[in-house]
């Protein structure tokens, strides 16, 4: 310790100025007389004790800076528009002390798994800030949702987000899969997963619970508006293999009208949308629909490079905590840079598919048709994690390029056209028709 180095020193230098060879201390030791040596023998054991004391001391000492490292204060950055990166102490004993009290205290022993109480302990420190966008993903969710991405998964078919009250909803059910079959629609409240009741629930815990082998079922009770009462939706798990795009033609009068649907925006969406364009190009069309009904969005690369075959400079601007905003221009191939479209939305387009109606918007490049969309409009960026984990982290709002926030507003079309239940049991489809005619 500080004090008992100094000590040493004091008495090292004492000693070498007295002694300047080896010599003269041998001569000074051959004239000492009994006393002196009893002084200095005592002198001698007085000091050993002190040494010991302060030796003592410092083991102490360095025991203890070893227990605070492991359970006493560690840093945290408090965050503020004066000072950005102020760092402070907390006092992080208390969760050893939890983590040690638990296995010792718990019922059930079988039940302890230590690395699932620090990813519940993780997950718990992310949900703190009640932004439900921001997750800590344990390696299985990951995997969940990578393959959700690739487009090829087991489950249901349908995608989930929450809505303006923080509650878990069906952003979209994805085209012809379980989900639609079974009649679940866009903004539907999922209230229950089976017997778990989603209040206070994550994204990925919902998405784990949803997801299962083929051929199983899960009960999802919906809570939609208009019904007085809760719906339950028993539905049967199977392969969930999508194409994100697809294409058809329509002939009105002597006009060759293409309609595009893009379901998601997937790690494939880039590839099966050139293949869709080529198409359309080899045709001559006189007209594009695209139909961004129900697609829960995805990757933003994808909507920025399906809105550059439409318009040029700015698609999106992202607004970051500082209030900084930055653009992202168009990158795709222009080749529909000139003739009509039509870009069909309703309550299930969100995220990516906003941005890409917006900006189409925004730029006077197509006539937006159908219902109000979802509103889901914050940027995460994924943290890849040791072991497989993640942390997806709100980071940005998404503005159209005219600057106009689509968080828990979404886009409102152009032209408002609904689509009832009665529409949808009799096959009718009045959003599309009405976008045939506009066109």
């Amino acid at each position: 310790m500080p004090f008992g180095k100094e000590a040493v020193q004091d008495h090292n230098e004492k000693e070498d100025n007295n002694t300047p060879n080896k010599l003269d201390t041998q001569e000074a030791e051959a004239a000492e007389t009994p006393a002196q040596k009893g002084s200095l023998v005592g002198f001698l054991i007085q000091f050993s004790l002190v040494a010991l004391v302060f030796l003592a001391i410092g083991f102490v000492l360095g025991q203890k800076k070893i227990e605070l490292d492991k359970r006493g204060q560690i840093p945290i950055i408090n965050v503020s528009n004066q000072n950005p990166a102020e760092i402070q102490n907390v006092d992080f004993s208390l969760f050893w002390e939890v983590f040690e009290e638990l296995p010792k205290k718990y019922l059930d022993k079988e039940a302890i798994n230590a690395q699932e109480m620090v990813y519940g302990a993780i997950s718990g420190m992310v949900r703190s800030l009640g932004d439900p966008y921001t997750a800590f993903i344990n390696p299985e969710q990951n995997e969940l949702i990578k393959s959700d991405l690739a487009g090829s998964y087991e489950g249901v078919g349908i995608q989930i987000g929450f809505n303006e009250d923080k509650r878990l909803a069906v952003i979209a059910p994805l085209s012809g899969t379980p989900a639609e079959r079974a009649g679940i629609f866009a903004k539907d409240v999922i209230a229950k997963i089976d017997d778990k009741d989603t209040f206070d629930i994550t994204l990925p815990e919902a998405v784990e619970l949803i997801r299962g082998p083929a051929g199983t079922k899960v009960t999802l009770t919906l809570i939609r508006k208009g019904e007085t009462e809760p719906i339950e939706k028993e539905v049967e798990r199977a392969n969930i293999d999508i194409r994100s795009v697809e294409v058809e033609y329509r002939e009105v009068g002597s006009r060759n009208i293409a309609i595009v649907k893009v379901s998601r925006f997937g790690e494939k969406t880039p590839i099966e949308w050139d293949n869709a364009i080529d198409n359309i190009a080899a045709r001559n069309t006189d007209g594009v629909i695209v139909d961004m009904r129900n697609n829960p969005g995805g990757l933003l690369t994808g909507a920025i490079y399906l809105a550059g075959e439409f318009v040029t400079g700015t698609v999106v601007e992202q607004k970051d905590a500082s209030g900084e905003v930055r653009p992202s221009s168009a990158q795709g191939k222009g080749r529909l840079l000139k003739g009509p479209v039509v870009v069909l939305i309703n309550g299930g387009s969100a995220s990516a598919a906003e941005i890409f109606a917006g900006a189409l918007q925004d730029k006077g490049r197509a006539k937006i048709i159908g219902e109000q969309t979802f509103g889901k409009g914050t940027v995460q960026d994924v943290v890849d994690l040791p072991g497989g984990s993640a942390l997806h982290v709100t980071i940005a709002q998404w503005l159209t390029p005219e600057g106009k926030s689509i968080q828990d507003e979404g886009i409102t079309p152009d032209i408002e056209v609904g689509l009832s239940a009665e529409d949808r049991e009799q096959n009718r489809d009045p959003q599309l028709d009405r976008a045939l005619k506009e066109i």
